[in-house]
């Protein structure tokens, strides 16, 4: 629709990622007078904190999964774009998507982060991390395809080195991923097998620091612990990974040096921001922290381009606590928020006191009965904890039709110990053990059949 002679044209805005920081940007800014163009370089928002239960045979891809053009459907004002933005002009106030130049008013870029590897990214091919659907296929293929191996290998050593799960890194991610690993491993395939004895798995969760869960508080650290021991779970902390070569990994124990094998190898130890954030830093003056978050003003704008905003797990937000606000969902749901309201109040001439997070709590699941909560002023653990998870996921859902999906998904799988989607998808690439030319390194084991690390 054309606008009268002398009216202003709206104002538009571009949104550059449709994860929850974007996604809920662009909802809040329903308005007749503003214009919104969303550009994702996928069609859909994923909902990332259930990807471990796709990894794990749980749910679906498209179960965790929204179209943006269905979600914003009802938003007139918005239209959806599928691309990536490679590049920004500060200067004529535009971004570049291939050889397009999409004009703006106001720019939010929300593209998140990506697994980091601490400068070895080397270790990316034997040891995936978590962040897309591609990673959570990934996962779920290495996961079965080791034990489709196991059922054919008869050699007891390498059988054992198919059988041992290492992930690395104890915090959410990695507890769910080590949880959700052993229920497979110790109760939904126990029965599935005819040569192998899916209880001989090992399941190791490496962390750094001396306690899983480091951001919880240390009595549910303690929890999860214990939650985690009861499920078969071998939780070894104070521990680093130094190498990761094939099968072969190496980790450092105070001063000792141990090496054992495992066919799959699980990251979660870190995260970076994405390549976009150099670009901004490049073309704005903006400063970046070492993760490559780009460091914000109080109003989560850059320095000297106050329409120029950064939300999400790209952005470095300090000015609340003295510490970056931590990487997670509601955090990257409330700036958007914020600063489509900011907008708003801006072209009325208004302005808004700095952005300030509100800490709602943390949660993490440990299998099917048990997870821990941190509301603050409360803190479950337990069988409370995990149907209070349970709730707060289901709601954040973004549609309908995902909630009840999942829901009687979730439901089903209580009551049958069923894991529907455990599909190995994909030209079968696996590497056997017998290829490694390091594969006469083995998991030592006591006499339990343990690993001893």
């Amino acid at each position: 629709m054309e606008s009268k002679v002398g009216t202003k044209p709206p104002h538009h805005v571009v949104i550059v990622g449709g994860g929850f920081g974007g996604l809920y940007t662009a909802k809040a800014l329903r308005s007749k007078d503003i214009n919104v163009t969303l550009i994702d370089k996928r069609n859909f928002h994923l909902f990332q904190p259930l990807l471990y239960q796709v990894a794990t045979g749980t749910l679906s891809p498209a179960d965790i999964s929204s179209p943006l053009r269905s979600v914003l459907s009802k938003s007139k004002n918005t239209k959806v774009l599928l691309g990536e933005v490679t590049d920004i002009h500060p200067e004529k106030q535009c971004v570049l998507m291939g050889d397009e130049k999409i004009p703006y008013d106001s720019l939010i870029v929300a593209t998140g982060a990506k697994h980091s590897y601490f400068g070895k990214d080397e270790w990316e091919e034997f040891a995936p991390g978590l962040k897309t659907v591609e990673d959570a296929i990934e996962m779920r293929r290495r996961i079965f395809m080791a034990f489709e191996a196991a059922e054919k290998e008869t050699d007891e050593e390498k059988r054992r080195a198919l059988l041992t799960f290492v992930v690395v890194g104890g915090g959410p991610t990695g507890v769910e991923l080590a949880g959700a690993i052993a229920e497979l491993a110790f109760n939904i395939l126990k029965e599935d097998f005819r040569n192998i004895d899916t209880h001989e798995a090992q399941v190791m969760l490496l962390e750094g620091m001396d306690r899983v869960l480091p951001p919880f508080a240390p009595e549910l650290s303690v929890k999860a612990e214990e939650s985690l021991q009861k499920l078969g779970v071998t939780v070894v902390t104070k521990t680093f990974v130094t190498g990761i070569e094939g099968d072969i990994v190496t980790i450092k124990q105070g001063e000792e040096t141990k090496q054992f094998a495992a066919k799959t190898i699980l990251w979660g130890a870190g995260v970076k921001a994405s390549s976009l954030g150099k670009v901004i830093a490049e073309k704005t003056g903006a400063e970046c922290d070492r993760a490559g978050r780009v460091i914000v003003e109080p109003d989560l704008s850059l320095k000297g381009y106050p329409n120029i905003y950064v939300i999400g797990d790209l952005a470095h937000y300090a000015h609340q606590t003295g510490k970056p606000l931590p990487g997670v969902a509601p955090v990257a749901m409330q700036e958007g928020e914020y600063v489509a309201k900011s907008i708003k109040q801006q072209l009325k001439g208004n302005t808004l006191p700095a952005f300030k997070y509100v800490d709602k709590g943390s949660l993490a699941v440990i299998g099917q009965h048990a997870a821990v909560v941190d509301l603050g002023f409360m803190k479950l653990t337990g069988f409370i904890a995990w149907l209070f998870w349970l709730l707060v996921h289901i709601y954040y859902l973004v549609e309908f039709d995902n909630k009840l999906v999942v829901m009687i998904q979730w439901v089903w799988n209580y009551f049958t110990s069923n894991r529907g989607a455990r599909l190995i998808t994909e030209k079968d690439n696996y590497v056997s053990v017998e290829a490694n030319s390091k594969s006469d390194y083995y998991p030592p084991v006591n006499s339990n059949g343990a690993v001893n690390v």
